[in-house]
This record gives structure tokens, sequence and C-alpha cells, in this order.
């Protein structure tokens, strides 16, 4: 499975993104998917996740009612719509991808995983 995040950028606080993930290898039907963030001398942590069939979500609580993950699995891509964004969402963010056996069930954990996109958000 190979994984690839854009979208990234420059914003002002109060501005919005929207990070796109373009997965391939596998029919996305079948991966649940994530999107984590790390901050130079930080470690990696999780913003959101969607189960495979989409039904679900799950945010970490500093982007609740923010941000919102989605899937569009007929163009094998998953979104990150990024709202209200502030100085310490900046971050490299990642998306990553597991391939599930049930499609209903959250995962946090993954085992593929795309390169960054930096999202720099300035007061």
């Amino acid at each position: 499975v190979q994984l690839q995040a854009s979208g990234g950028g420059l914003v002002q606080a109060g501005g919005s993104l929207r990070l796109s993930c373009a997965v391939s290898g596998r029919a996305l039907s079948e991966l649940a998917l994530g999107w984590f963030r790390q901050a130079p001398g930080t470690l990696r942590e999780f913003v959101a996740a969607i189960t495979a069939s989409g039904s679900s979500t799950r945010y970490q609580d500093a982007v609740k009612g923010r941000f919102t993950i989605s899937r569009d699995n007929a163009k094998n891509t998953v979104y990150l719509q990024m709202n209200n964004l502030k100085v310490e969402d900046t971050s490299i963010y990642y998306c990553a991808g597991r391939k599930v056996v049930l499609p209903h069930v959250l995962v946090t954990d993954f085992d593929n995983w795309g390169q960054g996109t930096q999202v720099t958000v300035s007061s």
C-alpha cells in the first residue's frame, strides 16, 4: 500500500486547509485510515481515524469540532479538513492505513505510512 499526502501549506490562525492522501496498491474500501502529526522535538501523535466502512470516526480532543476526516473510495483518497487552525496545529501531517477484516472496527494503529506534508499556522 502506498500513501501520498498533499495539501499542506502556510495559513494564518483561524484559517482552513484540506489535506488529501492518495492511496494506491489496494482498494480503499479494505483499509482503515488515519492522520497523525509530529512537531519538531515531539513524538508523533494521533489526530483522526476513520473505519474502512466510513461509518465511524475518532479524533484527538484538541481537534474535535475543528477537523473532519472523510474518505472517497471512488477516488482512493482520504481527506482531513482542518478549520479554525491554531498555531499549535503546526506540524508535519502523515496519513496512514491498515488493511482490516471487519470494516466497522475503528483502529488507531497502522502499518502503512505516507510521507508527511507540512502545515504551518502563523499568528
